[in-house]
Order: C-alpha cells, then sequence, then structure tokens
C-alpha cells in the first residue's frame, strides 16, 4: 500500500508550482545545435554567500528559478557538455529570460572533468552502450561508487554486492567470484567496462570507479547469459588532473593492505595513471590466509578535440588457502567452532593469474561517435581442495574428499559501436548499432584426490582439520579437454524521445555462438552453434522531469554447454539454450541531484531447463522451468548535507514451477532468501569527523535446491569512525559485526557452508601527496 501511494504522492508534490517570489529567472538549456537538454542542473549563487537555489531542466530544456533581489553567478551543468556561467542582478518583483548554450567538450576537458564525491550516479553508459541518465534507463541499476567502496573499507566484489538489493553472493567454492541475481547463479556474467570477463577467479577493486549490477535480462547489451542480470566494473583511467594517493589498512585476524593510485598528465595531449595493491591477510578461519598484488598503468592519448585513445594494462595474482566450509547435521549447519577447518589446509590452495590488455578508441564527429573496444585476457587457474560431505548419524565422523583442477583461458573480444543522435522534428533519437566479435580458448584438466585406493575417506567431527596421505590422479571421469568458442554479434538500438514526458528504448541483438569440444581422453570432438536473437523493449513516462515510471521487457539465452562451457557431452550437445524472459516495471525519482529513490516490481521466467522423462529415466527432456517473483526498494545519496545512505530492500520468490533434473515442481531455489535489507548510513557531524553505521539482514534461505539444508537468517551491523587529520590526511577505523553474531554468509551445496566472520576491526590511512 505504502509503495503504491508514495509514487503518487511524490508527483503531486513535483506537479505543484512553486511559491511566489520576488524575482523569477525563467528560460532555455540547449547544445550547440539548439537542441534542448533535459535533466541540466541549474545552480544560482548569491554573490553575498548564502544558500544557493537549484533546478534541473524538463523536457524542453526549459527552467525557472525563484530568486530574492540581489546579484547571483549562475551556472548550468550536465552531463557530457562543458560548464556554462552567467551573471544577472535580481530586482524586487521583477522577472528576467536567459537562455545558455552548452558546448561538447574536447575528449582532453572530458577526462579531466570529476563529479563530486558520493553515493549516487547521475547517468551510466553500461545499460544501453550510450551515455543515459539513470532515471531513463528502463531497468533496474544499483551501483556502488568509489566512495561507499573506501567508507566501507570494501575489497572484493563480495563486500560490494552485500549492498545491492536483489543480489546475493555464492560461495563458489570459495575460490572464485559467484553472484547470484534475481534468483539465477552465475560465476561468468561479470563484465569489465562492458566487456566480457567471464573466468572463475577472485577480483579486486583497487582499481575501479564504481561497480554496477544491472538486474534483467541483458543479452541485447552483454550477449549470451546475464538471465538474472550481469555485474559491470567500470576501472580509472588516465586523466590530466594530477593525483597521488596511498592507502594502509590493518587490523584483526592479520589484515596487511596497501594501495596506491598516481596520475600524471605528460604534456597536454598525454596523461598516464597507475593502481597498485598489495594484501597479505589471515582469516578467522583455522589455517586460512591469501596473498594477492596487482599493477594496473593506463594512457589515455588526445591527439584532438574529439578524440580519444585509452591504452591498458593490468596483472593480477592472487593465492589463497582454499576453504570449503562447514557441513550440516539434520538440516542444519554443523555445530563446530566457525573458525574449524575441513581437511588438509596446508595442501587445499587456489592460484589465479590474471593478465588482461585494453584498448579504446574513440571519435566524435558532430553528431556522431565512432567507438572500439579490444579486451585480451590471458588466464591461469588452479585449486586444490578438500570437500566435507556428510556427517555421520552420531557425529563421530564427517565425509571428505578431494580434487584438483587446472584451467588455462584466453579470451579475446572486440566491440564497435556507432552512436548517432539524429532529431526529426519534435521527436529526438539516440540511434546505436554495433558489432562484437569474440574468441575463448579453453584447456581443463582435473584430478581426483586417492586417499590409498579409495577416493574419500573420513575424519573426526570435532578434529578435523588434518594431514592426510593423498595423492592426485586422474579418475575414469575427470575432465582433460580444449575447448575452443566463438562469438560473432550484430545489435542495433533506438532511444526515442517522443515528448518531453515519453521515451521508448527498443533494441535487437543477434549472436551467432559456437562451440568446439575435444576430449583429450577420448579423443572424441564435438560442436555446436547456436544462433540467439534476444530482444528489448522499454517504456519510460515522465510526469516530471526528476520522476520517471518505466516498464521494460528483454529475453536472454545461455547455451547448453553452461556459462563456463567446460563441458559437451552427446546429450547436452542436442539441448537448445535455456531462455530467460523478463517483465519488470518501476519508478526512479531523484529527489534532489544528489539523492535517488528507485522502486520495481518483476518477473523473470528460465524456461527450457533440463528435466528427467517422467516416462524414461534414463532420457533427459527440457521441460523443467523456475520462475521468480520480486519487489526492490533502492536508496542512493545525500539525505542531508552531512548525512548520505545507501542501501536497499529486495523480496524474492524464487520457485521451480516445473520439475527439473534437480528438483521437484514446488521448490524453493537456493539461496535465495524471501527478505534482504541493507542500509549504510554515513553522517558527518564536524568538518573533520564523521561516523557510519550498516545493517544487514536477510531472512532463513535453503542451502540447495533440494531445501534439505536451511540457513537461518540474521541481523548484522557495521559502524566505522573517520577523521581528517589534515587536507591530505585521513584516518578510518571500520568494524564489521559490531555486536559479534554468530551466523552464516552462504554455501556452495548442503556441506559446504560459509559461517560469517565474528566481529573485526580494520584501519586504514590515506594520504594524498
Amino acid at each position: 500500500m505504502i509503495s503504491a501511494v508514495g509514487p503518487l504522492l511524490l508527483g503531486a508534490v513535483l506537479a505543484s508550482p512553486p511559491a511566489e517570489a520576488p524575482f523569477a529567472l525563467r528560460g532555455l538549456v540547449s547544445d550547440a545545435s539548439r537542441a534542448p537538454i533535459a535533466g541540466a542542473l541549474v545552480t544560482a549563487v548569491p554573490e553575498t554567500g548564502g544558500p544557493a537555489t537549484t533546478t534541473q531542466t524538463d523536457g524542453r530544456g526549459a527552467f525557472a528559478l525563484a530568486l530574492a533581489p540581489g546579484r547571483y553567478a549562475v551556472k548550468v551543468v550536465a552531463p557530457g557538455f562543458c560548464e556554462a556561467r552567467q551573471n544577472f542582478a535580481a530586482t524586487a518583483a521583477g522577472a528576467e529570460s536567459r537562455d545558455f548554450v552548452l558546448e561538447i567538450p574536447s575528449f582532453r576537458e572530458t577526462v579531466t572533468v570529476s563529479a563530486p564525491p558520493g553515493y549516487q550516479v547521475a547517468d551510466i553508459s553500461s545499460a544501453t552502450r550510450t551515455l543515459t541518465p539513470l532515471r531513463d534507463v528502463p531497468q533496474a541499476v544499483t551501483v556502488a561508487t568509489r566512495e561507499l567502496m573506501r567508507d566501507q573499507l570494501m575489497t572484493g566484489m563480495g563486500d560490494v554486492l552485500r549492498y545491492l538489493p536483489g543480489v546475493a553472493v555464492h560461495q563458489g567454492e570459495n575460490n572464485r567470484d559467484q553472484a547470484i541475481i534475481r534468483g539465477n547463479s552465475s560465476s561468468a556474467d561479470f563484465f569489465l567496462d562492458g566487456v566480457r570477463d567471464d573466468v572463475q577467479y577472485y577480483r579486486d577493486l583497487y582499481n575501479l570507479e564504481r561497480v554496477e549490477a544491472l538486474k534483467g535480462p541483458t543479452a541485447m547489451i552483454f550477449g549470451r547469459g546475464g538471465g538474472g542480470g550481469v555485474v559491470n566494473r567500470v576501472r580509472k583511467e588516465a586523466g590530466f588532473s594530477p593525483l597521488s594517493e596511498l592507502t594502509l589498512q590493518g587490523g584483526g585476524y592479520g589484515h596487511k593492505r596497501a594501495a596506491l593510485d598516481l596520475d600524471r598528465p605528460l604534456g597536454g595531449a598525454i596523461a598516464f595513471r597507475v593502481n597498485g595493491m598489495y594484501e597479505s591477510s589471515d582469516s578467522f578461519r583455522r589455517a586460512v590466509g591469501l596473498e594477492r598484488y596487482a599493477l594496473n598503468p593506463t594512457l589515455t592519448y588526445a591527439p584532438g578535440a574529439r578524440t580519444k585513445i585509452t591504452l591498458g594494462y593490468e596483472h593480477l595474482h592472487d593465492a589463497r588457502v582454499a576453504d570449503r566450509g562447514i557441513p550440516s547435521f539434520q538440516g542444519r549447519p554443523a555445530d563446530v567452532d566457525v573458525s574449524t577447518f575441513f581437511g588438509d589446509p596446508d595442501r587445499s590452495r587456489v592460484r589465479a593469474r590474471v593478465d588482461l590488455g585494453s584498448a579504446t578508441v574513440e571519435h566524435r564527429a558532430g553528431r556522431l561517435t565512432l567507438r572500439n573496444r579490444t579486451l585480451f585476457g590471458d588466464y591461469g587457474r588452479f585449486y586444490q581442495n578438500f570437500v566435507p560431505g556428510p556427517v555421520a548419524a552420531d557425529k563421530s565422523r564427517v565425509a571428505l574428499t578431494a580434487y584438483n583442477n587446472a584451467t588455462a583461458r584466453r579470451n579475446v573480444f572486440n566491440q564497435t559501436d556507432l552512436v548517432y543522435t539524429p532529431t526529426t522534428g519534435p521527436v529526438r533519437h539516440t540511434l546505436l548499432a554495433g558489432v562484437e566479435v569474440g574468441r575463448q580458448v579453453t584447456d581443463n584438466f582435473r584430478n581426483t584426490g586417492f586417499f590409498g585406493a579409495a577416493t574419500s575417506t573420513s575424519v573426526p567431527y570435532l578434529d578435523p582439520t588434518v594431514e592426510l596421505p593423498v595423492s592426485f590422479r586422474q579418475s575414469a571421469t575427470d575432465a582433460d579437454n580444449h575447448l575452443r568458442a566463438s562469438v560473432a554479434a550484430a545489435y542495433a538500438q533506438d532511444q526515442v524521445e517522443l515528448s518531453p514526458s515519453l521515451r521508448i528504448v527498443a533494441g535487437l541483438r543477434f549472436d551467432r555462438f559456437g562451440l568446439r569440444y575435444h576430449n583429450n581422453r577420448s579423443g572424441e570432438t564435438l560442436e555446436r552453434i547456436d544462433s540467439l536473437v534476444s530482444p528489448r523493449a522499454g517504456v519510460v513516462f515522465k510526469p516530471a522531469e526528476p520522476l520517471s515510471f518505466y516498464g521494460s521487457y528483454g529475453v536472454s539465452y545461455l547455451p547448453s554447454a553452461g556459462d563456463q562451457f567446460s563441458s559437451l557431452t552427446t546429450v547436452t550437445k542436442q539441448m537448445e539454450p535455456e531462455k530467460f524472459t523478463g517483465y519488470e516495471i518501476g519508478a526512479k525519482w531523484d529527489v534532489r541531484p544528489d539523492l535517488s529513490l528507485t522502486t520495481a516490481v518483476y518477473r523473470l521466467d528460465r524456461t527450457n531447463t533440463r528435466s528427467t522423462d517422467p516416462n524414461d529415466p534414463t532420457r533427459i527432456v527440457q521441460t523443467g522451468a523456475q520462475r521468480t517473483s520480486g519487489y526492490e526498494l533502492g536508496v542512493n545519496g545525500q539525505l542531508t548535507r552531512a548525512w548520505r545512505v545507501a542501501g536497499g530492500y529486495a523480496y524474492q520468490d524464487a520457485l521451480v514451477v516445473r520439475a527439473t533434473a534437480s528438483a521437484r515442481a514446488g521448490a524453493q531455489v537456493g539461496q535465495v532468501p524471501h527478505h534482504t535489507l541493507s542500509l549504510w548510513n554515513h553522517y558527518r557531524f564536524h568538518p573533520r569527523a564523521a561516523a557510519a553505521i550498516g545493517i544487514v539482514h536477510r531472512t532463513d534461505m535453503y542451502a540447495a535446491i533440494d531445501d534439505a539444508v536451511t540457513l537461518p537468517g540474521y541481523v548484522r551491523v557495521d559502524a566505522a569512525a573517520y577523521l581528517t587529520l589534515r587536507r591530505s590526511l585521513r584516518l578510518q577505523a571500520n568494524v564489521e559485526n559490531v555486536f559479534d553474531k554468530h551466523y552464516y554468509l552462504n554455501a556452495d551445496s548442503n556441506t559446504n557452508i560459509s559461517p560469517g566472520s565474528p566481529r573485526a576491526v580494520r584501519f586504514a590511512l590515506t594520504t594524498a601527496f
């Protein structure tokens, strides 16, 4: 009831006329072609001091300000344009009209412009491949900014995802990032600056501007997969403003970390930036630790006002103990100490090596923008682990197995986008046409752990951390294969502004996805080609410029080899891709330029999934189906000048609606709680001092789709304090799990459950030099 009445009240408030004032300043804001600019921020600042008066232009580019008599400086800013300023004097009971024409900046100017730090983002390009106000995107999108990541001392994707409504963190066997978005789990739906980065590893945040979660089917923009949504990382790039920043961290459980960010202009046309990181940390989990380091230099070259070339290279090394967590007993996590390690930690390890090279060329010619982006990735990954299994009925022993796996992958993707912005009478278009080609070559090799002649053993329930005589060699079914995946795609989209209050987005993508699988053990070679057609449509209605209501429809596909295409069999070769169909309606309200509220209601259907033929258990048919229905509410930005917030609430109901090979009809999808809530509050009570408190809550959820083991719900409270010692030096202290709550974070299966961390304190010192 509240969610239905709220937008109506907001619309009524927005539609009400401003109060009478002694002076009225009106005008129009347009670009150089005299096309109106909607959503431009117009600010009048009194020359004698005092509060500024701010408004935004409507769909016609018009604005109105009510001002007291006096002299003012008026500035107008809009994304993608240079700032414009004018001075004037307001007289009592007067009125004046002023028009502003905003120029398109050169690329050199573009890279030097930065928004004030905060939790709210006004525009993104990943959702449509064009720079679009977030409120005009007919899709739920949540963004974690660099400022939010810094305030919470986030270091990995798991830290970020817990504050994004509708997104959860899967255990991922504790050797990789894995997200559950709207009830659908994937380790491959990760992107870097809009380009696929799908290898299974832990991604660090040291070189990021922000992390974006785009929810609902996203194949029209991102290609195959993305049924529940995708997670896109936006990297820092070299700019023309000098920057030098060093952050040192330390704290509980042996946490030690350093990060460096240096940005330097090298003359008038070239800028160089380097981000680096080193971390060596232990864990509350016994004998578990990690060491990782990374380096990411980037170069920006702006030879002219309309051309920009960006080059980048990243090397990441991540080494840690492989930790599969604890087992369950009688439908609940085992009642062992949360630090208990099952198996041999000295022989459990994860190693990831990532080398990424990127190049982007962008050129503008009037209303036409051409962009070409290439990403090359060379990945090496190895993990060896001990996997706890069922607990004996008398709780005396726990089953244990072991295996290792090595993966080498080489990716190369190239995207070319052409964006054109014509005006046909009163209708404005943003036309996108593009192509993407890619090739991925993967080698997989797996060994089984043998305990003598057996492939499993058992360890004492109360003392399961042991040194074990185990040898690793291939069993009859272990993988030894070589895969080659290729994609060729073409897509087109039109963002149409029919009137100041009505916009339509429509697009279509065609993918030709080919997979060639060679089994090195048997010599068998299998191939499959899928032709995928992915539509997307959305409508946006804006009763007032800061408020939008939208509806959208989209389709994504997942080929039968799965999101990691690690194998192909004579059975799966014949399977059609799974289909994801999403319907969504929602509202977005920019209460102020620095505060936004969002809400969405959706239904996501996953069909064409595998199931067992009820008349022949030896046959696989594609009649299974899953449905996720849900509601989301998000808030980001400044409640007051001193108080900023980030968080949201999500309700999800993810059900198997037709039996699959894994679950009966009516089963709840694993690790999708009905209710989740996160809210981070940061309050500055002094120019040099601030404090923050965060709440993370979720209700009970099942560990797996068989609904046999329940992970209890919990409420966790985090806190932080900040002190600016001088302008270039900041000290902060963060406390995770203030009340030392005992809880379980996530799972990979019924017998691989990850406990949450007890109370942990971290300190950080950041200096600019």
